[in-house]
């Protein structure tokens, strides 16, 4: 291989660990764990070691469908060359840089998505509809997802004839039965994808359905228990760790969905260099999104607990879970989703359950919805403009 594309390959490793910094010192990094921050059960340095560790982990075993979706899945007939790459990776690290800078919401699964599918249109490749309708459907039905979970659940919790003894273990085993068939890396036979009820079973030598069913029941009914006990003791903070248990899987699951859109340009490179296997990618871009949650996260995380200090462990609460099951969707299907889309909707579905409209601001909300429709295309034109006159 010639040294000038060496350096290429090199160049463009380096934009995609800085894309995969930007996202862990960014809002995926910080929003997990500052609801529980905010509530004062743990400090905002272990919350960013802990959201840095188990980003990593999310990027390492959930990272590849996302990573896949971006980085060939989103225009047929043409491979990326190097220098596409980095320019996709340019385009959006540059439109971050400058969302953070000037404090609009720029979402980094627009700026890539609409980046790679200019860059590529641009080279000469196919557009994908049947995948554009799919992340297309996903992004629009996100915020009516997430806002009217997290309005069923804030108005569920504070009513006085469902005792917050039943409803949040009740909340909490369903997380549980989620988590439980949730799939990912090394669980499956010989190493393969799998879940943690499909790993019970093949312990016990029983197959079927019903018997991860009746696993998943049981896992469910044994994380339920375990909470109801933990608030029966001491409500206060039996509270808290509910946040930081819902806080430690949204962490995970932000690096599942997240690393994708920092190392899946890079994954139709590896075809020429097949000395690299994927997993390496993902290892490097979870150890992208550890470092930029220990090293930017910090910040953010304190600055976003003073908001949820407002919020009370019970709105949080409500607002983390529909965060970790659109996010886990996302993964399962493989598309490109933005944390703050789902995160803000989920805060303004919570809000408007326990204040009604008086909650609800229109005016930003605008803004905030305008940002995200700017990233996307702002990304598109630029990507195919710099392709088609520099490449």
């Amino acid at each position: 291989m010639e040294p000038s594309v060496i350096l290429l390959f090199v160049a463009a490793a380096l934009a995609s660990l800085f894309m995969a910094w930007v996202i862990g010192a960014g809002s995926s990094g910080a929003t997990p764990f500052a609801p529980a921050v905010g509530a004062d059960a743990i400090s905002t340095m272990r919350a960013a070691f802990l959201v840095g560790i188990l980003g990593f982990a999310g990027a390492v075993t959930q990272g590849a469908n996302v990573s896949e979706a971006v980085g060939r899945g989103l225009v047929g007939g043409i491979t990326l060359p190097v220098s596409g790459v980095i320019v996709v990776l340019l385009v959006g690290a540059g439109l971050m840089a400058i969302g953070i800078r000037t404090g609009y919401p720029i979402a980094t699964a627009f700026t890539i998505t609409g980046s790679v599918i200019g860059v590529g249109l641009a080279l000469g490749g196919t557009p994908v509809p049947e995948k554009y309708l799919q992340i297309g459907a996903v992004w629009v039905l996100t915020p009516l997802a997430a806002g009217g979970t997290a309005f069923a659940i804030a108005s569920l919790l504070p009513r006085e004839d469902v005792p917050e003894r039943w409803s949040v273990p009740l909340l909490a085993g369903l997380v549980a039965a989620v988590v439980a068939n949730v799939s990912v890396a090394f669980l499956g036979p010989d190493g393969t994808s799998g879940s943690i009820a499909g790993s019970v079973t093949r312990i016990l030598g029983v197959h079927g359905s019903g018997v991860s069913i009746v696993v998943t029941l049981a896992i469910a009914v044994a994380v339920a228990a375990l909470v109801r006990s933990d608030l029966d003791r001491d409500e206060t903070a039996g509270l808290r760790r509910v946040l930081l248990a819902l806080g430690s899987l949204v962490a995970f699951s932000a690096g599942g969905s997240q690393v994708g859109l920092a190392v899946g340009p890079l994954l139709p490179l590896l075809d020429r260099v097949e000395m690299v296997p994927s997993i390496a990618v993902l290892i490097g871009g979870g150890f992208g999104i550890l470092v930029g949650s220990w090293t930017g996260a910090p910040r953010m995380i304190k600055s976003l607990a003073r908001d949820y200090s407002s919020l009370g462990p019970r709105r949080s609460i409500a607002a983390l879970v529909p965060s970790f099951l659109i996010a886990q969707i996302a993964v399962l299907l493989g598309v490109p989703i933005s944390f703050n889309e789902i995160i803000v909707s989920a805060i303004i579905g919570s809000g408007a359950a326990v204040g009604g409209r008086a909650a609800i601001d229109p005016r930003k909300i605008g803004v905030t919805i305008g940002a995200w429709i700017a990233s996307l295309g702002i990304a598109f034109v630029l990507g195919y403009a710099i392709a088609w006159g520099a490449l």
